[in-house]
């Protein structure tokens, strides 16, 4: 047993070291060598070559999110993930020159219903039986005219996985991992991708997407608490609306308002293509050259200027709904660049990382007033919260359980962790740290997370800046954030009536 432990440790450290350059021979200097080339239209390809199995970690990630919208098109963003999938003027279609006409028609009929609904005692019933008829005619003929889910087909026939997209405050990612032989159709397809986007199926994608915020949001009484939460702390800045969207926002976007959007914001100029894994960057570099740099660049983008004026009392918001209590506490904070988020980071793992933290052992195993405690310190282009979730325990309630989470931030200002225990908390980040970066897609994943928020050079600093923080530095964060003015409650109760 003992030599099988050995064998598994000289493995792992070999693991890290193939993923890894080692600058010096000590450990705890671990650093990613990645290299960079803008093309002339301001598109970034961010590259880490790791050659131990023929496959390359792709991500196109756009530097457009929520944060980035409006009231009246929160959503537009995330409807994105949807749209990107369905294709361009080459793919997804049979014949783009009979396509186009009937996308254009529907696009005409659409907004003729919706003037005759909008009449309402003065619609005429004949008039709008008329116009939904003939909509549904021109979308049978649409169907018969596209190819559905091309892209997928395409990308899974050749051996693609993890095909996916995510939408955040902050950026857009779309995933794909293909084996490396195929690096030429990849660059082929998405370059087609940023250029020639085709909105096809909007109507239908849009109603889908409400259909998700029911699912995820007003079904949901966790997803229904976390945005009340957000909309409570936040009074200013985007980042209270929600990523998925407004239900009256999404139901009344436009295919004009979209397509504006996307041109604006889908640009190389605001685009970072992320490659890990086994290829050659020299080629790399002439690939997306060739693929990528004729793709027009978009006037510089409009930065958000909105500040979050500082609270000045603590919110509270109840929400009700058929189900059990529910607890969420946040707290401004500053953003990821920001030197005080490393402490935050450790404060994290103090009271939530794993059963020997601080809430788990005082409110689920001592007190047993709880059944779940997760903090989340965030990391975020601009200022974001801190936050903290606990499910009660019945018979407790959420302001039991409340007063119990502001015991231990108390604690927290006033007397330090101690050696062993902050010693603990930076030796288990650090192995979170390591995990992350143990495959090529979890590399590519955390380049482009980085990349979109502050550098992907946060990567190698973040380490020994959390190592550095000390106990004074915790006690510091937690007097300066934790206060009751800076403090927003969300508390989930039975609604009235409910068994």
């Amino acid at each position: 047993m003992k030599n099988f432990r050995k064998l598994a440790l000289i493995l792992l450290l070999l693991t890290l070291l193939s993923l890894l350059e080692l600058p010096s021979a000590k450990a705890q200097e671990l650093k990613l060598d990645v290299k960079e080339h803008i093309l002339k239209n301001g598109l970034k390809l961010l590259m880490l070559e790791k050659h131990r199995t023929p496959v390359i970690s792709l991500r196109v990630v756009y530097k457009v999110g929520s944060v980035n919208e409006r009231p009246g098109i929160t959503g537009v963003s995330h409807l994105f993930e949807h749209m990107m999938f369905k294709g361009t003027k080459l793919f997804g279609t049979k014949d783009w020159e009979v396509e186009e006409p009937l996308l254009g028609r529907e696009d005409e009929l659409v907004e003729a219903i919706n003037k005759e609904k909008a009449l309402a005692e003065g619609a005429n019933p004949e008039r709008l039986k008329a116009l939904e008829t003939e909509l549904e005619e021109v979308r049978k003929k649409l169907k018969d005219a596209t190819v559905k889910d091309e892209f997928w087909s395409i990308y899974l026939r050749n051996g693609a996985t993890g095909l996916n997209a995510s939408t955040g405050e902050d950026s857009t990612f779309y995933y794909c991992n293909l084996p490396a032989n195929k690096l030429d159709l990849w660059a082929f397809i998405e370059s087609d991708r940023m250029q020639n986007m085709v909105l096809r199926e909007f109507y239908q994608e849009r109603d889908v997407v409400t259909e998700e915020r029911r699912l995820r949001t007003e079904t949901s009484p966790f997803g229904l608490l976390f945005e009340q939460l957000k909309a409570t702390a936040y009074s200013a800045h985007p980042y209270g609306w929600p990523v998925i969207g407004w239900m009256s926002d999404i139901q009344g976007l436009t295919k004009e308002e979209t397509r504006e959007y996307f041109t604006r914001y889908y640009a190389p100029n605001n685009a970072v293509i992320v490659a890990v894994g086994d290829f050659d960057s020299d080629y790399m570099i002439k690939l997306v050259e060739k693929y990528f740099s004729e793709i027009p660049a978009q006037p510089p983008l409009p930065i958000v200027e909105t500040v979050e004026p500082e609270q000045r009392g603590e919110r509270r918001v109840y929400v009700e709904y058929e189900a059990n209590p529910n607890l969420a506490i946040a707290y401004h904070k500053p953003e990821i660049t920001h030197t005080d988020q490393y402490a935050l980071e450790v404060v994290e793992s103090l009271l939530s990382g794993g059963r020997t933290a601080r809430l788990y052992k005082s409110l689920i195993e001592e007190k047993r007033i709880a059944v779940m405690a997760r903090v989340y310190s965030g990391g975020s282009r601009y200022p974001d919260l801190f936050l903290i979730f606990v499910t009660p325990r019945y018979p407790h309630t959420a302001e039991e359980v409340e007063a119990a989470i502001y015991e231990e931030l108390e604690r927290l200002k006033k007397e330090p962790p101690t050696e062993w225990e902050l010693q603990k908390i930076k030796n288990q980040l650090e192995a979170d740290f390591i995990r992350s970066l143990e495959s090529t897609a979890g590399l590519a994943d955390e380049i482009g997370d980085y990349e979109a928020i502050a550098s992907w050079r946060y990567i190698n600093t973040a380490l020994d800046k959390i190592k550095a923080v000390t106990a004074e530095d915790i006690m510091r964060v937690a007097k300066k954030y934790f206060t009751r003015t800076n403090r927003t409650v969300a508390i989930l109760v039975k609604k009235e009536g409910a068994e």
